[in-house]
């Protein structure tokens, strides 16, 4: 027979999984319309417009669009594996939300139980999100190889070759936060940089800013997104990769590529700008004891819960900025010929990341 204490515990992390997966699975919803809307201001239009106030509902209508259209396969696809590269695609950048922290631990009210704000805190986190978010590059090759169509085939092509390039890049990038801070578990990495925005990542000069642009470019290149959109070329590929899906599994790969440009911001937050801690020290501390001592237990225990949930904000504050450049940037520069995006990565990035590791080093030392 199970003990209490251990079916509660189960019960806690059922909750969080759940509520990760929801908010991930409905993200692409406020996310497409957002971006159709930063897409036309940028472009001096107005966007979704017609459906609900200023286009809300364009979302839905397009999901229920994509639930209603017709799934064709090709008939010379390899069906089982064209009907399976979207899944293989999407489930590991949702399994990379295992490690991530979204805060530090909360105090339910008048429980005295504390639960931590993520589903688990890894000690080698660092690695494992490293090596699960290069799995999605699978679902992509597969997918353009099993779609039987020479576009598609070389937009998984490209998709391989830019995910070896920018994944060494992306990887010796990490390798510098993790000198930094000493740690593989993204909750240290979030703690050692408290105590104000001079102790983030980003400010340990000289090395903190090139480890950051070097990240979040390879970033870019990592969620195939403007201007490292190779493998969906529309000028040349058609649509590349996924040029044969229709319906709900071209929704799974447009899903897989808003939750990797979640994953990344989220990361360059917790790497490079500390996380859900506040730009700066407040000259107050939110506690039990002074909120009991000026008006009783009600308040102490919900001002201690806001106390903690504050960070949140900060955390969420910072996330949407980095995902508002990334919608910035799809639509303010060009796209990369091939050759561009090659010597990128293999000529200036892995070679600029390999000297700032031995820089980062004699500081440390």
């Amino acid at each position: 027979m199970l003990d209490s204490a251990l079916i509660l515990e189960l019960a806690i992390m059922f909750i969080k999984v759940f509520v990760v997966g929801s908010v991930l699975f409905a993200l692409p919803i406020p996310l497409t319309w957002l971006e159709r809307k930063v897409a036309g201001h940028i472009q001096v239009r107005l966007g979704p417009f017609r459906v609900g106030p200023h286009g809300v509902l364009q979302p839905l209508a397009d999901m229920i669009k994509m639930l209603l259209k017709e799934d064709i396969v090709p008939e010379k696809a390899d069906k089982w594996l064209f009907r399976l590269a979207p899944i293989m695609t999407l489930v590991p950048t949702f399994t990379v939300f295992v490690a991530i922290p979204f805060g530090d631990k909360v105090r339910i009210p008048f429980t005295g139980r504390e639960v931590a704000l993520y589903i688990s805190d890894m000690n080698v986190a660092v690695l494992y999100i490293l090596a699960i978010s290069g799995l999605g590059i699978y679902g992509i090759i597969f997918g353009g190889w099993a779609s039987n169509s020479k576009y598609a085939l070389l937009g998984g092509l490209r998709s391989a070759a830019q995910m070896i390039s920018y994944e060494v890049a992306m990887s010796f990038a990490v390798i510098g936060v993790v000198m930094l801070s000493n740690s593989l578990s993204l909750v240290e990495i979030v703690k050692s940089q408290s105590g104000g925005f001079l102790h983030w990542n980003f400010f340990y000069l000289p090395v903190g800013p090139l480890w950051f642009i070097i990240f979040i470019i390879a970033g870019f290149a990592e969620t195939n997104r403007i201007p490292f959109d190779m493998p969906e070329d529309e000028g040349s590929l058609g649509a590349g990769y996924h040029v044969e899906y229709s319906g709900m599994r071209f929704a799974y790969y447009m899903l897989a590529e808003y939750v990797a440009m979640v994953t990344v911001s989220v990361l360059a937050v917790i790497f490079f700008f500390g996380g859900w801690n506040p730009p700066f020290n407040l000259p107050f501390h939110l506690t039990g004891e002074t909120a009991m001592f000026v008006n009783g237990g009600w308040n102490a225990e919900f001002l201690n819960l806001l106390a903690a949930v504050i960070p949140l904000f900060w955390f969420a504050g910072k996330v949407a900025v980095f995902i508002y450049s990334f919608m910035w940037i799809r639509f303010t520069l060009p796209r990369y010929r091939y050759d561009q995006l090659m010597r990128i990565g293999w000529r200036v990035l892995i070679p600029l990341s390999m000297v700032n590791i031995l820089v980062t080093g004699f500081m440390r030392i």
